[in-house]
């Protein structure tokens, strides 16, 4: 079907509401359990759990967080209820986070971090697919770029509401945590507006013609999605980094959210960017990316201030690329009636290298933070050799559609 122009105008004005509309519940969502994570790992210290602890179930919370997403998009893609997997899925992730502030136990809390990561989880592919629909008409890298700078905006402005907190409560994160009940209402409110305004969000997409659009994934998906979980085994998560902080008293606990503020910033920032540039280039964009945030283990885990806020900076610049450009090059490469299954598909294998790399960072941290370091670069160098071969063999994602 071809649209007049004045049909793409509407409708890309439309997309754009919508990208916006869930990016402030994005936004809402990002201050409630991005600040959550940017002390959680000091928490669960106070609590009495070990770095091997903290990484193991920081890894299993991503696992469970990318897991649960094939079975999810898959009943997404099958059920059509977007909506109710949306509320379903928001109302664990954010309600989840408040309720820390009653855990005496590291134990209770990391059930409670866990649920969190599941409540995302349920309600990510169906989001991303939704996204995927509107981004058709503005440029996928664009409008993941646009929700993922909203999205940052929260994360930025969460972790520093926590760290005023601390400083004004004197580190009682009781406080801190009670406080999140604020953005996660607020979370929700917009949802219910979202849905009033955007009952049927699959028709936000222009229907184009596609040497790809058939019932099975585009070819390079795997080798893509190789690269991808070699990038996410190797990428060490922020709690690991604040336990980190914390155990060797590099700065205060109030501080060690306003670092992870910052580098939620700098992905805020630069993932619009990002995003634009990659509907021009393609794959180099992230390639170039996962170069210069290479370096961020040594800087964080070996050198002492200021190194380590650079390393903090490099840490959220790949971050940065991880939200814009990942998603937007699946985007690319999958059908659209099978498209929340294969988002859901890809966070799970995602997670699943997250979840083993986690585990084992945890673990070399206790015994060899020399030996964390090593694994975490050799494995970003690894990424980048498979999407070499991957641009090698597929030049077609270099060209915006």
């Amino acid at each position: 079907m071809q649209h007049t122009q004045t049909q793409v105008k509407t409708l890309r004005t439309r997309a754009v509401r919508f990208i916006v509309f869930l990016g402030i519940i994005s936004l809402f969502a990002d201050m409630t359990y991005e600040a959550a994570r940017s002390i959680n790992g000091p928490y669960l210290e106070i609590l009495g759990a070990s770095a091997t602890v903290v990484g193991v179930f920081s890894g299993l919370g991503e696992l469970i967080g990318y897991g649960l997403r094939l079975f999810s998009g898959y009943i997404s893609d099958r059920s059509h209820r977007y909506w109710l997997i949306m509320f379903v899925g928001y109302g664990v992730n954010v309600l989840s986070v408040p309720l820390l502030a009653w855990t005496g136990h590291w134990q209770w809390a990391v059930l409670l971090i866990l649920a969190e990561r599941a409540g995302k989880a349920i309600r990510n592919p169906t989001r991303d697919a939704m996204l995927s629909y509107a981004s058709s008409v503005t440029g996928h890298g664009w409008g993941f770029g646009l929700h993922e700078l909203m999205d940052q905006i929260g994360a930025t402005i969460g972790p520093l509401l926590v760290s005023a907190v601390l400083w004004w409560k004197s580190d009682q994160y009781t406080a801190a945590y009670l406080t999140l009940f604020i953005p996660a209402v607020l979370a929700l409110v917009m949802l219910v507006l979202a849905r009033i305004a955007f009952p049927r969000p699959q028709e936000l997409e222009i229907k184009v013609v596609s040497l790809h659009e058939h019932t099975r994934f585009a070819p390079g998906f795997w080798l893509y999605t190789a690269a991808a979980m070699c990038l996410a085994a190797g990428y060490a998560d922020y709690p690991l980094i604040a336990y980190h902080f914390k155990q060797l008293h590099l700065m205060t606990d109030a501080w060690i959210p306003v670092l992870y503020a910052l580098a939620m910033l700098t992905e805020g920032l630069t993932s619009l960017w990002l995003g634009r540039l990659f509907d021009r280039w393609g794959i180099p964009v992230l390639m170039g990316v996962v170069v210069l945030s290479t370096a961020f283990p040594a800087l964080v885990f070996l050198l002492p201030m200021p190194w380590l806020v650079l390393g903090v900076l490099c840490w959220g610049l790949g971050m940065g690329a991880q939200s814009a450009i990942l998603k937007a090059v699946v985007a690319h490469l999958i059908p659209r009636q099978r498209r929340a299954t294969a988002f859901g598909l890809f966070d799970t294998l995602f997670g699943f290298a997250w979840f083993a790399g986690s585990s084992l960072m945890g673990y070399l941290y206790d015994h060899s933070i020399g030996g964390l370091v090593a694994f975490s670069m050799v494995m970003q160098l690894i990424t980048l050799l498979l999407l070499f071969m991957y641009v090698k063999k597929h030049p077609w994602i270099r060209v915006h559609r």
